[in-house]
C-alpha cells in the first residue's frame, strides 16, 4: 500500500463503513434510528477519548457538556431566538466549549481522582441548574419538546433532514468529520504532547511545555465534541431530555469508551453501538425484560476483564504485534547483547557539538560575562528538616563545575531548587543576572537550564525519536501553541535536532524502538540527550554515571567534556575519580550546608572535606582520592 494512501487508511475504512452500515447491519437488529443514536454517542465519544485516551484525563463530568450544548441549542430553537438549527447547534458547542474552558480550568490543576471528583460535581451540579433554577427555560423534569428538524437549502428548495435514513447520513457525515479531526490532533504536536503528558507529567513540564495549557486544551475540546453531539440530540428526536445532564450519561460514555478501546478513536463508535443494540434486544428476550440491566452490566463487566484494551485496543494492538514482532525480536536481541557484554558502543564523539536549533536568547552582555549560573543563599525547609541551608555558589560560564557531598547532604534538593522544579525557602536562583527562581520549571526550561535526572525520565511507551521529539518541540514552539492540525514530524527544524541527537548517542538504529525495551546505558544516554534537545545554555546532570559500566563511563565522560564546549555543565556524582576528572570547580555540601566550595584541586585536599564527605581523617582520605589527582 503506498505510504499516502496508508496514512488515510482508517477514515477511508471509516467511511466505507458507515456508507454501508444501514444496508449491511439492520438484519442484524442495527435499525436506522439505533445507528444513529450510535453516531450521536460515538460523536460525544470522541471527546472523552480524546481526554481520557491521549491525556489520561478520566472525567465523570461530560454529561454536563453534552447537556449545556442541548439545552442552548434547543431553547434558542424552540424559543424562536435562533431561527436556524445550523446556527443554534453552532451556539450550543460554543456554550459548551466555554462551560468546559471554565471547568477545566479549574480541574486540571488537580490530578487523578482528585480530577475526576472535580468534574463529577461540576456535572451534578449541572443536572440540580437545569432541573431547577433554570427550569423555566430548560423545562425541568419534562425537557424541551418540539425541537425542529435541521434543514439543507433555503426558501421552497430546502430540505428538511426527517429521521431515519437521512438523519443517519447527517449524523455520519459529521462524525466522520469529527473522526478525521481527532485523528488530526493525535497525530499533531499537540497530540504527542498530550500522549507524552499521559506517560510522566512531571517530565513533560521539566522540558518546557506548559502542562496545565495542554490539559485545559484537551479538556476544552473535549467539551466542545460532547456539546456538538448534545446540540444535536433534540433536532434528531425533536426533543431535548433532561437526562442529558444525569450523572448516568457520563457514566455511560465512559463505559462505552473503554468496552470500544481507549485511544482508538473509533472505539467510542463500536461501544455505543454494541451498548445500544444490546440495551434493546436483551429487552425482547422472554423472561429477561426486567433483568435487562444486571445482564447488560454481566456482560461489560466480562468484556472488560476479557478484553482489558478494549474490542478495538485488542485488534489494534495484535495487529501491531504481529505486524512489528520481527522487529521488536531484533530490538530485544539487541538490548540483550548490550546488557550481556556490558560494553559502550565504541565510536568517534564529535569534537564540537553544534544543535541546529539555537540557545534561548539571553542579554548580549551578561550572555558573554563569567558568571552563567548563580545560587544566593538557597534554603529548602521541610518543617523542622533544613534539606538546604543557606548555600551559596557560583558557576562560571562554560565550564564544568560538580556539586559533591555524602549522601542526605540536600544535592538532589539543591538541583531541584537550580531548576526552579522547586521552590526555596529562603534565597535565589541568577541565570547570567537574571532572577530564574519563581518562574516555574517549565519557564526556566524555557530560559535555558535543562536537567537530566539520577532516575531516568522516560515516556517509556514512546519510541526514541518521539522522546527526543518532545523535547525539541518545546525549544521550537515554545511553552504552549495550539497547532492541532499541523503534523508532529513537520517541523524540519526539529527533526534535524533529533537526527544530530541520535547520531551523537549512537541512538540512530533505535529511532523507532520503544524507549522501555532500550538497554540501561542507552536509557541513560537518552534521559541526557533530552535534556540536551532543548538546546540548553546550563545543562545539570544529576548523577549521569549512576549503574554504568567502566566502559559505559568512560564514554558518558567524554560526551560530557563534548558537551561542556557547546554549553555550562553543573553535574552531581558520586564518583569521585569522574568528578576530579571532569570538574573545574567543585562545590561541597553536608547536611544541607556549604562545606567548600573552589578549584577541583583544592578540594581534593581540603581537610574539612576529607573528615565529613569522606569519613576518615586526612591522612587516610588524601590517600583515598590520591588516585583521581
Amino acid at each position: 500500500m503506498p505510504p499516502a494512501l496508508r496514512r488515510i487508511f482508517p477514515e477511508l475504512a471509516l467511511a466505507a463503513f458507515l456508507v454501508a452500515a444501514p444496508v449491511l447491519l439492520p438484519p442484524l437488529g442495527f435499525s436506522h434510528d439505533l445507528l444513529s443514536r450510535a453516531l450521536n454517542w460515538a460523536l460525544f465519544g470522541l471527546g472523552l477519548d480524546i481526554l481520557f485516551g491521549l491525556a489520561g484525563l478520566l472525567s465523570f463530568g461530560q454529561a454536563a457538556f453534552y447537556g449545556t450544548g442541548g439545552f442552548v441549542a434547543a431553547t434558542l430553537l424552540v424559543s424562536g431566538t435562533v431561527g436556524s438549527v445550523w446556527l443554534a447547534l453552532l451556539a450550543g458547542t460554543l456554550a459548551a466549549g466555554l462551560f468546559g474552558l471554565l471547568v477545566g480550568w479549574l480541574a486540571v490543576r488537580r490530578i487523578g481522582i482528585y480530577f475526576a471528583m472535580i468534574t463529577l460535581a461540576f456535572g451534578q451540579m449541572a443536572y440540580f441548574i437545569q432541573n431547577s433554577p433554570l427550569s423555566d427555560w430548560t423545562g425541568g423534569e419534562n425537557g424541551i419538546a418540539g425541537v425542529p428538524l435541521p434543514t439543507i437549502g433555503f426558501g421552497a428548495s430546502a430540505v428538511r433532514i426527517t429521521a431515519g435514513l437521512p438523519m443517519y447520513a447527517l449524523l455520519a457525515v459529521i462524525f466522520l468529520v469529527g473522526f478525521v479531526l481527532a485523528r488530526r490532533i493525535a497525530k499533531s504536536p499537540v497530540g504527542l504532547i498530550l500522549r507524552a503528558v499521559k506517560e510522566n507529567t512531571a517530565r513533560v513540564a521539566m522540558l518546557g511545555h506548559d502542562v496545565p495549557a495542554y490539559k485545559l486544551a484537551a479538556f476544552t475540546i473535549a467539551a466542545l465534541y460532547a456539546g456538538l453531539a448534545g446540540a444535536m440530540l433534540g433536532p434528531f428526536q425533536s426533543y431535548m431530555p433532561p437526562d442529558a445532564f444525569a450523572l448516568e450519561t457520563s457514566g455511560q460514555l465512559v463505559v462505552q469508551t473503554i468496552v470500544g478501546g481507549v485511544g482508538t478513536l473509533v472505539g467510542p463508535l463500536v461501544g455505543a453501538a454494541l451498548w445500544l443494540w444490546l440495551r434493546d434486544n436483551l429487552q425482547l428476550i422472554p423472561g429477561l425484560g426486567p433483568l435487562w440491566k444486571l445482564v447488560l452490566g454481566l456482560a461489560f463487566i466480562g468484556l472488560v476483564i476479557g478484553l482489558r484494551r478494549g474490542i478495538c485496543g485488542e485488534i489494534v494492538h495484535l495487529w501491531h504485534r504481529r505486524r512489528e514482532a520481527r522487529r521488536l525480536r531484533a530490538d530485544l536481541t539487541r538490548t540483550e547483547a548490550i546488557e550481556a557484554t556490558g560494553e559502550a558502543p565504541v565510536r568517534a564523539i564529535p569534537a564540537e557539538i553544534a544543535l541546529p536549533m539555537p540557545r534561548p536568547d539571553v542579554d548580549g552582555r551578561r550572555a558573554h560575562g563569567e558568571t552563567a549560573l548563580e545560587a544566593r543563599g538557597l534554603a529548602r525547609h521541610y518543617g523542622g528538616l533544613k534539606a538546604v541551608d543557606g548555600v551559596s555558589f557560583t558557576v562560571r560560564r562554560g565550564s564544568i563545575h560538580a556539586v559533591i557531598g555524602p549522601n542526605g547532604a540536600g544535592k538532589s534538593t539543591l538541583f531541584k531548587m537550580l531548576s526552579d522544579e522547586v521552590s526555596p525557602s529562603a534565597g535565589e536562583v541568577l541565570l547570567f543576572g537574571e532572577r530564574l527562581t519563581g518562574g516555574g520549571v517549565s519557564r526556566a526550561a524555557q530560559r535555558g537550564v535543562a536537567k537530566s535526572n539520577q532516575l531516568n525520565q522516560l515516556f517509556l511507551n514512546l519510541t526514541v525519536q518521539e522522546n527526543l521529539r518532545v523535547a525539541a518541540l518545546a525549544r521550537a514552539r515554545g511553552r504552549f501553541r495550539l497547532d492541532l492540525l499541523a503534523p508532529a514530524e513537520g517541523r524540519s527544524e526539529v527533526e534535524a535536532q533529533i537526527a544530530t541527537l541520535m547520531d551523537l548517542l549512537d541512538l540512530g538504529g533505535r529511532a523507532d524502538t520503544p524507549a522501555s525495551v532500550l538497554a540501561y546505558g542507552e536509557k541513560r544516554r537518552l534521559e541526557i540527550g533530552m535534556a540536551l534537545a532543548t538546546s540548553p545554555n546550563v545543562l545539570l546532570l544529576d548523577e549521569p554515571l549512576a549503574g554504568m559500566s567502566l566502559s559505559e563511563r568512560a564514554a558518558t565522560c567524554a560526551l560530557i567534556r563534548r558537551i561542556a564546549k557547546a554549553c555550562t555543565v553543573v553535574v552531581v556524582e558520586h564518583d569521585l575519580d569522574a568528578i576530579f576528572e571532569l570538574a573545574e570547580r567543585i562545590t561541597v555540601l553536608c547536611e544541607g550546608r556549604l562545606l567548600a566550595d573552589g578549584p577541583a584541586d583544592s578540594i581534593r585536599r581540603d581537610a574539612a572535606v576529607q573528615r565529613a564527605y569522606l569519613g576518615a581523617g586526612p591522612a587516610e582520605a588524601d590517600a583515598m582520592v590520591g588516585s583521581a589527582a
